[in-house]
């Protein structure tokens, strides 16, 4: 429970509105000290467990260096979605979608910097990528939140607009010019699109930081997109947790469910914040979506596993998503009828 000192209060954006939202909705939940809460679950964040982790032996250490696998890749010579809906896989958490005559690019990291190499390759030339309307970011964290990647894209698209969580404002000023319009939403409100795709930023059970001090200062989730013709849930990065279930309760099934599968061990350091293959597919399951698309695996070594262990699992237990899955392909349109 919060102390007296730091008591739960609940927050928006007041200049965005719900179209639903959950019964007894109060808003984020946020302490008055200014750090946003999980729904369900308390946030710990404790120094030695990650020097625990960083300090023992990776019983995969050798499984990781015999597996030279890398992700498939569909090369994009260019992007003409001429009219087409469009949902390409670029890598980790970043999609290019293209709906309803809009286009999107999600949690955009497609060059190395001090934190992450890339494993795969980017199955287009960022030069390609022009016309974009929206970037969404999920959370601060370095492998979703690039300032350079974010550098160029809105140099390349100076009318893009930019939505992201609660006080990301701030940090995503300073890497773009001031014409860049970036919307803030709390969880379950909607985004200003003016047009027929609504975007609603949902809840996820995660964290943020980018410094020492920042922790938690900045709202994390994932995003619900729709149309009249189908509906898309991105996870961005989250732990398991009925949030899921409140998602799917609150603005309906998704017919596509991009998943984060990756990261996942050693579990007893990250199911707080990332989901296994199995969870990902009982939290899907739970949610009632018709299409698994699998991400957040392949494209940066961030955790004990191989690279390719998460699509291994789900290509293995079919069950684990209904018999459901996408297998993804970088550059390769994931719709599975697209719209002419």
């Amino acid at each position: 429970m919060p102390s007296k000192e730091t008591s739960l209060n609940y927050t928006e954006n007041p200049s965005l509105s719900y179209t639903a939202v959950p019964e007894d909705w109060k808003g984020t939940p946020q302490l008055s000290d200014g750090t946003y809460q999980n729904l369900y679950y308390p946030f710990e964040s404790s120094l030695w467990e990650v020097l625990k982790w960083k300090l023992s032996k990776n019983p995969y250490s050798d499984q990781k260096k015999k597996d030279d696998r890398t992700l498939e890749i569909q090369p994009m010579k260019t992007f003409q979605p001429n009219g087409k809906d469009q949902l390409i896989w670029l890598g980790h958490a970043s999609f290019l979608i293209h709906l309803n005559g809009i286009t999107l690019i999600t949690d955009p990291v497609w060059l190395d910097n001090w934190v992450l190499k890339r494993n795969s390759e980017l199955p287009i030339d960022p030069k390609e990528l022009k016309n974009i309307d929206y970037i969404l970011i999920s959370h601060d964290h370095r492998d979703h939140c690039d300032e350079e990647t974010i550098k160029r894209i809105t140099s390349l698209n100076p009318e893009v607009k930019i939505l992201a969580g609660l006080n990301m404002k701030p940090l995503i000023q300073d890497w773009t010019s001031n014409s860049i319009s970036i919307e803030e939403a709390g969880w379950f409100q909607q985004f200003n699109t003016g047009s027929d795709l609504k975007i609603t930023f949902v809840p996820a059970r995660h964290w943020s930081r980018r410094g020492l001090s920042d922790t938690n200062l900045r709202l994390w989730g994932g995003f619900y997109l729709e149309t009249a013709a189908q509906s898309i849930y991105f996870m961005g990065d989250s732990g398991y947790g009925p949030h899921f279930k409140l998602i799917s309760e609150t603005l309906g099934s998704p017919d596509y469910a991009l998943m984060g599968v990756g990261a996942f061990r050693p579990e007893w350091f990250m199911n707080a914040a990332h989901t296994n293959p199995q969870d990902a597919g009982k939290a899907f399951i739970e949610m009632k979506g018709k299409h698994f698309i699998p991400m957040h695996f392949g494209t940066f070594d961030l955790s004990d596993e191989p690279l390719l262990e998460p699509l291994d699992i789900l290509t293995q237990s079919p069950k684990l998503t209904d018999h459901r899955l996408i297998t993804p392909i970088l550059g390769e349109n994931l719709f599975q009828n697209p719209t002419p």
